[in-house]
């Protein structure tokens, strides 16, 4: 059997379609043959046509993620109401999203209990990323609606993207790149890990503070002793 190389193939078609015409043919569309070399090669890969016709694709991802491992969905941390993700087109190393489970538009929509959920996840998101990379600054916000920016405007979502003086160099102005110094999956292990390490912290704060009842006992004690010095 004759094997032919992409060129030769090429060549012949091209002179197949001259001898049509009695005239030698001339690529000058943009396309890869003998007569055009500035033209584009194509790789013709049809296995990819199972991935683009069989990949689920949902109009909201925020509602898939959770349902995924925390390695696959590049979930940071999970709460009652909310979890915290890495963002999956990143501005910046570490740059992660809070998300309630429920689909939410607005923020005015939140209930109680998401809405303190956020503000807690928020807090535990930013001391995670110093304590794992020190930026020298965060930026933190809502895009609420299609016209503010948001991916998603029918699923809200808090975004705490670290900043770092000069991280807008002349690679992001001229060339419109960013530079991602860490693969997501290696992020998203040390922000977890910071995260486990913030809320342990946490605890132990909470575990060694006073309770309600010893601190009211603390003072009551101090005021005994302050009437006695008095009266004495």
């Amino acid at each position: 059997m004759a094997v032919y190389s992409v060129q030769q193939v090429a060549h012949q078609h091209v002179r197949s379609r001259g001898d049509m015409n009695d005239n030698p043919y001339v690529d000058s569309g943009v396309g890869d043959s003998p007569n055009n070399p500035q033209g584009l090669m194509r790789l013709w890969a049809p296995y990819r046509s199972a991935y683009l016709t069989k990949s689920p694709r949902s109009a909201d991802p925020f509602l898939e993620l959770p349902k995924q491992s925390d390695e696959e969905a590049l979930i940071v941390a999970r709460g009652n109401t909310v979890y915290c993700v890495l963002n999956l087109f990143p501005y910046n190393p570490g740059h992660m999203m809070v998300v309630p489970y429920r689909a939410v538009a607005d923020y005015t929509e939140l209930s109680e209990e998401e809405t303190a959920e956020l503000a807690k996840f928020t807090k535990l998101a930013l001391k995670a990323l110093r304590r794992s990379s020190n930026p020298d600054a965060v930026n933190v916000g809502l895009n609420l609606g299609k016209a503010s920016g948001g991916s998603v405007p029918s699923h809200l979502h808090q975004h705490i993207v670290p900043r770092w003086t000069g991280d807008a160099n002349f690679m992001t102005v001229m060339t419109g790149t960013k530079v991602l110094p860490q693969t997501l999956r290696e992020t998203r292990e040390l922000l977890a890990q910071a995260w486990a390490e913030v809320v342990a912290v946490e605890e132990r704060k909470k575990s060694n503070a006073p309770t309600r009842q010893e601190t009211h006992a603390t003072i009551g004690a101090r005021d005994s002793e302050g009437a006695e010095n008095t009266n004495a």
